[in-house]
């Protein structure tokens, strides 16, 4: 392999909301049940990566996270990048210069770390694959490395709908995602509205949530229920059954912060106006007969998951009703997104 002097490339990767929800991890960011996940469009991070040639074996890492430098991340990077040097043996033979950017804001109830993993995923693996004069890139092995930096970034990498974690799916596995296919037209027009109740740091981390699960006196009820949802779930979008993918994703949303709010300790993350925007999605739906639901992730903020064909009523209900429940009346609106992009310069 003949290493390059230098090398730039630049990747936009999207977050992603989980409907069916993974809660708990063992050995090297394995999950303890399988997710399905819904690849989002205009909430992503855009990453540039300089890879430069040095003299003497180390990996130098430099993070300019929205024009500013980052310390205590360069920190955490440099270690992962180290813990990866058996992938990409070449590493130890260049310093970084990692520039990143959000289309959203960091604590608004998205996953910063989904999007952001999964960008410097795809451009270590295209540099990879550059110096081993390789078309194209392996998705798997891009959807792993992302996978150990955060778990939710593994599913980051593939268009529309992905599941993580092994189950009944053919060729799904605990060491990187895949995509679904197969689900009915309806479920290519879903959109999300991020309802931003909070945009405060969360009182305790994804990371101490999941190791609280180890103990948790639930834990194996979860793990069945979720593979069992998993199951529904599919059933449901491949069939283009709309009430039953309401009632499962917002089962799993609850069952999600149900786990938090016993767990030893408990800690209650969602906030009075998360409770009031549910019970008022729930009030329209009732009146109108809209096949509209949420979902939560570990936090307070709300997202509205909708169809494109009743993107109007919708938008009105948002407006009149949701948004004096929200921080500073903050929506962030989005939709199904088509994965990661290589940005030519």
């Amino acid at each position: 392999m003949k290493l390059l002097d230098s090398y730039s490339v630049t990747y936009t990767c999207p977050s992603n909301i989980a409907l069916i929800k993974y809660w708990g991890k063992f050995a090297t960011q394995f999950p303890c049940n399988p997710s399905l996940s819904m690849t989002l469009d205009k909430c992503h991070t855009k990453t540039t990566v300089h890879f430069t040639k040095v003299d003497s074996p180390s990996c130098d890492v430099e993070l300019l996270f929205e024009g500013r430098k980052n310390p205590k991340f360069e920190v955490k990077l440099s270690k992962f990048l180290d813990e990866q040097s058996h992938i990409f043996p070449w590493l130890k033979h260049y310093a970084l210069k990692i520039e990143s950017h959000n289309t959203f804001p960091h604590s608004a109830g998205i996953a910063s770390s989904a999007s952001s993993m999964g960008a410097l995923s795809m451009c270590l693996n295209d540099f990879d694959s550059a110096l081993k004069a390789q078309e194209g890139i392996d998705v798997n092995q891009c959807s792993s490395v992302a996978r150990l930096g955060s778990g939710s970034a593994s599913r980051s990498i593939f268009k529309n709908y992905s599941i993580w974690g092994e189950c009944f799916v053919k060729d799904s596995s605990n060491e990187y995602a895949i995509e679904f296919s197969g689900f009915s037209k309806e479920f290519l027009t879903l959109r999300d509205a991020v309802l931003i109740v909070n945009d405060g740091e969360k009182a305790v981390s994804s990371r101490q949530g999941h190791a609280l699960m180890n103990e948790h006196p639930f834990k194996n009820v979860r793990y069945e229920n979720a593979h069992k949802n998993l199951e529904m779930l599919i059933k449901a979008m491949k069939s283009g059954d709309t009430k039953s993918f309401v009632r499962i994703v917002e089962s799993e949303a609850l069952e999600l912060h149900g786990l938090m709010m016993n767990s030893n300790p408990s800690f209650i993350l969602m906030k009075p106006q998360t409770l009031s925007i549910i019970e008022e999605i729930r009030n329209f739906r009732t009146m109108f007969e809209v096949d509209i639901c949420f979902t939560l992730d570990a936090g307070p903020n709300v997202h509205l998951l909708y169809f494109e064909k009743d993107k109007d009523i919708v938008k009105k209900f948002i407006n009149e009703t949701l948004l004096p429940l929200t921080h500073r009346e903050t929506v962030i609106y989005d939709q199904i997104g088509l994965g990661p992009h290589k940005v030519l310069c």
